[in-house]
């Protein structure tokens, strides 16, 4: 995981092996299929995001009670069938007092890999860890993941347009307007804000640092805190994916 927004525990949001070009569930994401995502997300559960034949996006809520069989099977829970590269039963999803792991004890012909490194047996997953089953990437998301440190409310408990200054919200909007481009990018940096909205970078800092504080994430750490600023800025409503 090297270049985006998908891995949550690192520095980036997205991760793409160059050497396979696949594309990430979240690229190229329509607003009704961010809102559908949002809409999970909101509900507190763990999912899985991908993209089938078509690339049409597709969501599974897990359920902790729940073991989820993914594969080319015919009774696979979570079906690739269009995937030739996929085994029939391919990998599982299981929730182990609590968390949730990724088992792949023999069962593909082709492995299963987490983040770029091939699971042997077993591997616990993180909120945004991608995983690649054959040709195809799923995105684990996980919203307890972030409620460590961070707020992690429903978007009633989170400021929202009307609550934020002029420049406030200008600012969160030119953070997140390399993601809402194509979904996949990174937060702006302080002088791409800076630039954008003809103002120092030593302002920019001090309207963030404001943000981090409304939006309760200002104890996570300094490479978590500008992604998760973003995630809840949409979230909330707080940022629109119409927002110019």
């Amino acid at each position: 995981m090297v270049t985006s927004w998908a891995k949550m525990a690192g520095a980036c949001w997205c991760w793409q092996d160059p050497s396979v070009g696949l594309k990430l569930p979240t690229s190229g994401q329509t607003p009704a299929e961010l809102k559908a995502q949002l809409d999970v997300e909101r509900r507190g559960k763990a999912f899985l995001i991908h993209r089938d034949a078509a690339r049409r996006q597709l969501l599974t809520e897990l359920s902790p009670q729940a073991r989820i069989r993914i594969g080319r099977a015919d009774g696979a829970d979570l079906s690739l069938a269009f995937d030739r590269e996929a085994s029939r039963l391919h990998a599982e999803i299981v929730n182990v007092s609590g968390e949730w792991v990724l088992v792949d004890d023999g069962l593909s012909s082709n492995g299963s890999y987490v983040n770029g490194e091939r699971v042997a047996s077993r591997r616990r997953l993180r909120d945004r860890d991608l995983v690649q089953l054959g040709q195809t990437l799923l995105e684990f998301r996980n919203p307890a993941d972030g409620k460590a440190g961070a707020v992690t409310a429903s978007g009633g408990e989170l400021p929202g347009r009307a609550e934020l200054t002029r420049k406030q919200l200008e600012v969160l909007i030119a953070l997140c307007a390399p993601v809402r481009r194509d979904g996949v990018a990174a937060p702006a940096t302080n002088r791409e804000i800076a630039e954008s909205l003809h103002l120092s970078v030593g302002a920019v800092k001090a309207h963030l640092r404001q943000l981090f504080e409304r939006f309760g994430v200002e104890d996570l750490p300094a490479t978590r805190k500008r992604i998760r600023l973003a995630e809840l800025a949409v979230i909330s409503g707080a940022v629109s994916p119409y927002d110019t």
